[in-house]
């Protein structure tokens, strides 16, 4: 009875300790496993993100593909067209040797001209060559007009910088330089009295212009299209006028400008800047504008070479 319960002892003995090794082993080959689990997820990743580069430089590939396609559209496009030019460079070219071969056969029949027609052709040459120099001389006043126009531009808009703009427009129109000032800059509604604020604007114009005495001023007063009458002013017409006179009036007597050089006229109404549907637009023609322009006797003088063409 000892012996058997010896026996079962040691084969409960050999069973546990072959338990507890077939139990390593498996932990072994699990952690094993996950370890190789760990590598191949790891190494998806990577795939995955070398994936993704490929897929966007291959992008970028074909986006610099379209590219290059354009500019090479775009490439042939211009050497079309350069050929187009080439070709009608070519065309006017061959049209010019036909016409110095036509002149050439004419140069022929000139040797036979009578004396009267030769002469003839020599006055319309030099008529041809003042007309020339006419048109070169115009040419060279506008230019030189134009120069002094901007200058003028310049200067007032430099005196007048710290001015609103609204309240002070500066252009050249038709050749001529136009300083448009609103109505609420000057005046009270339906007045013709300058305010007071407004006279430095005046005194900063009149600078400018004593400083260019070659320019004649005319100054003309604009307003909207509503009917005005008051005891002292009839209508429109009356208040465009009383306004001019008045700047005219403070250039003459307290900035020293030359009566000579000035005319006021009012236009009322009817040389709007705009259309006078709205507030807006009724004060944008509700203005005085003061022009400055060269003086009759320099703009005929710019005709006077036309008295040497006959």
């Amino acid at each position: 009875m000892k012996s058997l319960k010896s026996v079962f002892l040691t084969f409960l003995a050999v069973a546990a300790i072959t338990s507890c090794v077939s139990k390593k082993k498996y932990l072994d080959a699990l952690a094993a496993q996950e370890g190789i689990n760990a590598r191949l997820t790891a190494e998806k990743g990577e795939l995955s993100a070398q994936l993704n580069d490929c897929n966007t430089n291959l992008s970028a590939a074909n986006q610099k593909g379209t590219q290059i396609q354009s500019q090479l559209d775009a490439s042939k496009n211009a050497l079309t067209a350069a050929e187009a030019r080439m070709k009608s460079i070519q065309d006017d070219n061959d049209f010019i040797k036909r016409t110095n071969t036509n002149l050439l056969s004419r140069l022929e029949d000139l040797s036979v001209i009578s004396k009267s027609g030769a002469e003839s052709i020599k006055q319309s040459l030099t008529a041809i060559n003042g007309q020339s120099q006419y048109i070169q001389s115009m040419t060279n006043s506008i230019q030189k007009k134009d120069s002094m126009n901007l200058a003028l531009v310049m200067n007032l808009k430099r005196s007048l910088s710290d001015i609103n703009d609204d309240d002070v427009q500066i252009e050249v129109k038709k050749g001529v330089v136009y300083v448009s000032l609103s109505d609420k800059l000057l005046f009270r509604s339906a007045s013709a009295f300058v305010q007071p604020a407004a006279q430095s604007v005046l005194e900063k114009i009149a600078k400018v212009v004593n400083d260019h005495r070659g320019l004649d001023i005319l100054v003309e007063g604009h307003t909207d299209n509503v009917p005005i009458a008051t005891e002292s002013i009839k209508d429109n017409w009356d208040l465009s006028v009383l306004r001019a006179t008045s700047v005219v009036r403070i250039l003459q007597d307290k900035y020293g400008v030359d009566a000579s050089r000035m005319t006021a006229g009012g236009r009322s109404e009817f040389v709007p800047k705009t259309v006078n549907d709205s507030r807006e637009g009724r004060s944008l023609n509700r203005r005085t504008e003061i022009i400055l322009l060269p003086k009759l006797d320099q703009f005929f003088g710019l005709m006077a070479p036309s008295s040497t063409q006959n």
